[in-house]
């Protein structure tokens, strides 16, 4: 993905044509092996790091005059500082392996049209120094990087590095997760697990995708597709393969005689009815060490409205106590707030949105304050509660 990305976009091309030793690290352009000037007047080597923007696998012009550095603060020859492009310093953890010392800003009228103008108008600034100490030396190496390694993404995930939070992003890469039930909630928890780098996504449901599926499912399907019947996780990888290369699709229901096919996963969100296969798949999870979310909702319909609540259950290696208590393993009678089948989208997002935020809590992408194993949201009154705190 990364050699086509510079083949077909003649900015980035030029910049390896010319010799200037770049390439892409998760969401950003890279040049390395820049010479800098230190305040010891002695030359050294330093990185230049730009955040990348594309449409797809074409650049845009850059959407930010700032770049980031991984070196000593460049000086001129005399060793003084070159103040007119200091922005900020200090220790910056980019993710992908990268880290920066400083960022600089430097804008031309007009701002910079492409990559070209903006990689090769900071190394100028910052390796001209360095060629009156040393005649010859230059950022232009002319050496071909190694090829990177290959993502799990079509296309470059480039909405993590834009914002500076790509390393939290890499905490998710490791993970093969397993959505167990691809109804409603689960195919919205497909959505969001989808725009992760995790290694793996593994679907699991054996029932087809019908009309009624079509308004509570994330997307818009075609009468066309909906004629064909298609299972629902050949639907879903259907679509989410577009963007994620990993995703695996079992049009199967678990039991006891095909546990194995959890094997290996770390993760899983449990979005299927309450029943025997639950507490197997509970019990294996268990047995596994992998840690899992189990989602809940139940709707009634009441004087004209409806009202009911949604539930999320977590279970790690570290709390698992609460977990039997809490989670259904037998359908319930017509007064069981979780027995009604009633669905409704949003909510149906609203419950995946609060799994995929437990599971990035557990993982640490987000602050975990309680570290709550248990919450429920009430619709009629707004009402979000945590319980079973670890």
């Amino acid at each position: 993905m990364s050699r086509e990305l510079f083949s077909r976009n003649p900015d980035l091309k030029r910049l390896r044509d010319e010799g200037y030793f770049v390439l892409r690290q998760g969401g950003h352009l890279v040049m390395r092996e820049v010479p800098y000037v230190d305040a010891r007047r002695e030359v050294r080597i330093g990185t230049l790091i730009s955040s990348l923007t594309l449409a797809g696998d074409a650049t845009r012009r850059p959407d930010t005059h700032v770049v980031h550095w991984d070196g000593d603060f460049p000086c001129r020859a005399d060793g003084t500082p070159i103040q007119g492009i200091s922005h900020q310093a200090g220790a910056f953890d980019l993710g992908h392996g990268l880290k920066a010392t400083h960022s600089f800003s430097s804008k031309p009228d007009g701002g910079y049209t492409d990559y070209h103008h903006k990689m090769t108008s900071y190394a100028n600034i910052i390796a001209g120094p360095a060629a009156v100490l040393k005649p010859g030396m230059t950022p232009r190496t002319f050496r071909e990087p190694e090829e990177e390694e290959d993502s799990v993404f079509n296309y470059v995930e480039t909405a993590s590095d834009r914002v500076g939070i790509g390393i939290l992003t890499e905490r998710l890469v490791n993970e093969r997760v397993a959505i167990i039930g691809c109804g409603g909630t689960g195919g919205y928890i497909l959505d969001f697990v989808a725009k992760t780098p995790v290694r793996e996504i593994r679907l699991f449901d054996s029932d087809e995708f019908l009309t009624h599926n079509a308004f509570r499912a994330p997307g818009a399907p075609t009468l066309e597709g909906l004629r064909e019947a298609p299972k629902k996780v050949d639907y879903l990888k259907r679509i989410y393969s577009r963007m994620h290369r990993n995703i695996v699709a079992h049009d199967v229901e678990l039991g006891a005689d095909n546990l194995h096919l959890l094997e290996g996963v770390t993760f899983a969100f449990l979005s299927l009815d309450a029943g025997e296969a639950k507490r197997l798949i509970v019990e294996k999870l268990e047995a596994s060490g992998a840690a899992f979310v189990d989602v809940g909702m139940g709707l009634e319909l009441d004087e004209g409205s409806l009202g009911g609540i949604l539930r999320v259950t977590a279970s790690t290696p570290e709390k698992r106590d609460h977990a039997r208590q809490r989670i259904s393993f037998v359908g319930g009678g017509a007064k069981d707030i979780y027995a009604s089948n009633i669905q409704v989208a949003d909510l149906n997002a609203l419950n995946a949105v609060l799994a995929v935020v437990k599971w990035k809590k557990i993982r640490g992408f987000y602050r975990d304050l309680e570290r709550e194993h248990h919450c429920t949201y009430t619709t009629d009154g707004n009402m979000l509660i945590n319980g079973d705190l670890a």
